[in-house]
């Protein structure tokens, strides 16, 4: 064979080898997917608009005449930041807030990582993140907030470490109690207390519950499909003010209580046959004696259970799952920020899966 021939067939043989192994390399890499999304906006729903301040209006003063006479606001509505991923199962997913708080809640942990509209958005879902009426980006109301709980002399009530404590992220900030999965650090604590809020208006369950069901209509309308509505804390009282018609499944992150058995929001969600999971953390049943605040959660875990006990009694599809109990444990009231919300999501995901959400 000539010298030549030699060359050209070495170089076939190498040729084929680099293919090759670029094909197996190819195979054993997982493959690096982005997230897509299809849509996004925001929308409001619900609320009203107010009776005119007496007079006639102005065209030529507008703005400029205080007495704004003749003119009207819409208030008291819920608006909702969603995303529709590009591939996916198409079902919604509505997430509610709880005290305090907004739909930021859901987008981002304290310490950067991805939040909960992400991490569902990759398994498929379509994100609505609501902010209830009289708070955050749905803040217009007619009466500005009256409510003791969040404003004194006119001043808007103080309060971070009160609330760091009943949220059971650790006895006095910025401590953490042992083995807790809450993000470590200033900064972290930091961006978590910068995201609570005040309310403009005072509470009001059955104006917001009014507000949610509209947004749950218009989910529906949007998508074709009931969505599973995930609450959290006070969100959960307001879930159980919202009608249950456009919703497939509840998954209540420790709700400020369950409904009462027999009563009107008991029986509406028997009738409607809608399944629901609820959710606790740690330092619920070993939390600290002296703290009134473990009462109250150790109070509200057994009223769950009570309830899913009656639920399911009844003919619904009631579970609740203390983590402790599955070995997992350190998660506070925002287990959904913390350093396993990646793990509390899957396991969401498991049991909406086996309801064929």
């Amino acid at each position: 064979m000539s010298t030549m021939k030699r060359l050209i067939k070495i170089a076939v043989i190498a040729v084929a080898v680099l293919a090759f192994s670029a094909c197996c390399n190819q195979k054993d890499e997982p493959v690096q997917t982005g997230l897509v999304i299809e849509k996004q906006g925001v929308f409001s729903s619900g609320g009203r608009i107010t009776d005119p301040i007496p007079g006639d209006y102005d065209a030529t003063q507008n703005w400029m005449d205080q007495s704004r006479k003749g003119t009207t606001t819409h208030v008291d509505h819920a608006n909702t930041f969603y995303q529709i991923p590009a591939s996916g199962n198409g079902i919604p997913m509505v997430f509610l807030h709880g005290y305090g708080q907004t739909r930021t809640d859901w987008q981002a942990t304290p310490d950067g990582r991805e939040g909960w509209s992400d991490l569902f958005l990759k398994k498929g879902y379509s994100v609505f993140l609501v902010d209830q009426p009289r708070r955050g980006a749905a803040a217009a109301t007619e009466m500005i907030v009256t409510d003791p709980g969040d404003v004194e002399d006119g001043k808007f009530k103080v309060g971070e470490q009160a609330w760091y404590t009943h949220f059971r992220i650790g006895r006095v900030a910025p401590e953490r109690y042992e083995g807790s999965q809450f993000p470590a650090g200033d900064k972290a604590q930091t961006q978590f207390f910068c995201q609570m809020t005040p309310n403009t208006g005072n509470y009001d369950e059955p104006l917001f519950g009014q507000a949610m069901s509209a947004v749950m209509s218009d989910v529906q309308k949007m998508t074709g499909k009931k969505a599973v509505y995930i609450t959290h804390s006070q969100g959960g009282r307001v879930g159980w003010q919202t009608d249950a018609g456009n919703i497939a499944a509840i998954v209540a992150i420790e709700p400020g209580f369950a409904p009462m058995v027999g009563s009107p929001e008991y029986q509406k969600f028997v009738e409607a046959k809608v399944p629901m999971l609820f959710l606790f953390g740690d330092n619920i049943m070993n939390g600290p004696e002296d703290i009134q605040s473990t009462g109250f959660w150790q109070m509200v875990l057994n009223q769950c259970r009570d309830f899913a006990e009656h639920y399911n009694q009844n003919g619904g599809d009631a579970t609740v799952i203390h983590l402790p109990d599955m070995g997992i444990k350190g998660n506070s009231h925002f287990m959904f920020q913390e350093m396993n919300n990646v793990e509390i999501a899957d396991i969401v995901a498991d049991w909406l899966n086996k309801h064929n959400l």
